[in-house]
């Protein structure tokens, strides 16, 4: 009799759909997941990644978690830029970003640099993105999940974003 696990991808018999976070189930005896909104998505065994046939994206998973592995500083800015619009939704302010290190040569290109001459010397030449402070993960031996995860956003604890243009009418 044949292993019931022999038949499915690594990722078992049903995952949540990356994009739609709908179960979608796995086809036996492939490494293919099965979304009806968003097509066929295949697990690699040797990297432990998930391929969306259909447009190429990869994800690795983390603590049940997708995480979509960019290849494009334009992926991981909108990502960032999702965060923050969600966080400010729910009424906090980001006070940093950090970056998987894996993403640096991705993305220095793309960081804002702060210049004594622009900011009064306080700066040092630190990046910045969307304005805020921008520093780089750990090594990943240090701290593995950011060989998956993309960024993490830091947070003023309890501090509810405030607009600027209600203090006219304060």
């Amino acid at each position: 009799m044949m292993n019931s696990a022999l038949q499915y991808p690594i990722f078992g018999s049903e995952i949540q759909c990356p994009h739609c976070h709908q179960t979608i189930p796995a086809l036996t005896l492939t490494d293919t997941y099965l979304c009806p909104r968003h097509g066929a998505f295949e697990a690699n065994p040797q990297t432990g990644e998930l391929i969306h046939l259909q447009s190429g994206r990869h994800w690795r998973r983390w603590d049940s978690q997708w995480y979509r592995q960019h290849t494009h500083p334009d992926g991981i800015r909108f990502e960032i830029h999702e965060a923050l619009d969600k966080l400010y939704t729910q009424g906090y302010r980001a006070t940093r970003v950090i970056i998987a290190r894996r993403y640096k040569d991705l993305m220095s290109g793309y960081l804002e640099r702060s210049t004594p001459w622009r900011n009064g010397g306080g700066d040092n030449g630190a990046s910045r993105l969307y304005g805020l402070p921008v520093e780089f993960s750990p090594e990943a031996v240090d701290d593995p999940c950011w060989e998956v995860i993309n960024f993490d956003l830091e947070k003023e604890p309890g501090v509810p974003v405030r607009y600027p243009y209600f203090r006219l009418f304060e």
